[in-house]
């Protein structure tokens, strides 16, 4: 039982990092494809959410079962299942969020059901390296589905490697987070299988051309390794909320204030973050009309309202094809309201500090809090770029779910990985 448990941890592990439709070649905007929700997407995970919640009910002891529903995982939900009632189609909206609860009992099999923190290390290393492996086998048998190609909507990317994710943009940070674990692995006893994950997969950050993911990446390694070194995880906690507020004030503070706007000019090559600023406008125009309350889970980008608008031509890109904010805490606020969506933000990027400061009492919880806590440092600055917040199977979001959950969980029990 207990090797069946820990092959279950690696192979659900494999599955949020690899997805169910993994090599799906061109990029294309389909303006049609984020409602109708994916066939393959809803009938794999509920499978998978069934085998893993009857895993977790015949291995898993009953006192950290009643330890997973966290109220942190209450609150998010809650919200975001009140949200759907704002949204003009609020059973769509409430479906692709099931979605996301349901992913949520992967991600919660992959933790509690190995018996120890070393069977966690040994099926994640396996498992990660061969997802490596594959990726790099795919760069040289199919490169025209591993590589950016100059066909299809965004030529421009071509020669950049995006492996079996769909976009390069969605590959640097997934990577950025596998580099992570690779690291976690080496210092938690699986040396050599650790070391090649954590060369490997910077190797494909650097190949993604992601020039953001690939400053933030060393960063927030270095943010936690130092602190660890130095012994005041209490100091790297503060730098890294000084780091995330100046990146915060050079990226989407570029469009409230024409200081910030003016040193990110001086600083970077391409201020607007490839035309992230026009969408940021927009986004921000709309959050009064629904300040409260919000927008409601997944509609308002790529809703009837916003494809019905006028093509605005002097904005880099056209707000009707756009299918994210590309700013996670902007859209958390359209989403979900002011109030709503600073909770979830609070929630998901701020408590799981004091989860970290608790966890690392243990000496034993320290490896496994530190990766925790560099994948949370790493999203937060990610989140200035890009939004994946309860974005159903996005392994961008699931891994940093597996983040949160983790450390709250090692929080309030240690790092027997739960058992």
């Amino acid at each position: 039982m207990p090797v069946l448990a820990s092959f279950l941890s690696g192979a659900g592990l494999f599955l949020i990092v690899f997805t169910l439709i993994p090599f799906q070649g061109a990029y294309e905007l389909d303006p049609n494809a984020s409602n109708d929700g994916n066939i393959i997407n809803q009938l794999g995970y509920l499978g998978l959410g069934a085998i893993y919640l009857f895993a977790m009910l015949l291995v898993v002891d009953t006192r950290v079962l009643k330890r997973i529903v966290s109220p942190t995982w209450a609150i998010v939900f809650a919200i975001a299942f009140f949200s759907c009632l704002q949204s003009y189609d609020p059973t769509a909206s409430a479906r692709g969020l099931m979605l996301s609860l349901v992913a949520m009992i992967l991600v919660a099999g992959v933790l509690v059901l190995p018996r120890t923190e070393k069977d966690f290390v040994n099926a994640g290393a396996n498992a990660i390296l061969l997802l490596v492996l594959v990726d790099y086998a795919a760069l040289v048998l199919a490169p025209n589905i591993a590589i950016h190609t100059a066909t299809g909507s965004e030529p421009w990317h071509a020669g950049f490697w995006k492996g079996h994710l769909i976009h390069k943009n969605v590959t640097a940070p997934v990577f950025s987070i596998v580099c992570m674990f690779g690291i976690y692995c080496l210092r938690a006893g699986a040396t050599v299988r650790g070391l090649l994950i954590a060369v490997l997969a910077a190797n494909f950050v650097l190949h993604t051309g992601s020039k953001t993911t690939i400053g933030f990446l060393p960063l927030a390694i270095m943010l936690v390794l130092g602190g660890r070194a130095i012994g005041k995880p209490g100091l790297m906690v503060l730098a890294h909320f000084l780091f995330a507020i100046l990146i915060f004030c050079l990226t989407l503070g570029t469009i409230y204030s024409d200081t910030f706007l003016s040193i990110t000019k001086a600083l970077l090559e391409d201020p607007t973050f490839t035309g992230r600023d026009d969408i940021w406008k927009f986004a921000s125009a709309s959050i009064p009309d629904h300040l409260w309350l919000g927008h409601g889970y997944a509609s308002f980008w790529l809703s009837p309202v916003i494809r019905g608008l006028e093509a605005n031509f002097e904005a880099s890109w056209d707000v009707r094809g756009i299918v994210s904010g590309h700013n996670s805490y902007l859209d958390a606020v359209l989403t979900f309201g002011l109030p709503g969506g600073l909770t979830m933000i609070l929630l998901l990027f701020v408590k799981p500090f004091y989860d970290y400061m608790r966890a690392t009492r243990q000496a034993a919880s320290r490896h496994f809090a530190d990766f925790c806590i560099m994948v949370i440092i790493f999203m937060t600055y990610n989140s200035m770029m890009e939004s994946f917040l309860l974005n159903r199977a996005d392994p961008m979001w699931l891994l940093m779910a597996l983040a949160v959950f983790g450390l709250g969980l090692t929080a309030r029990m240690g790092v027997r990985m739960a058992h």
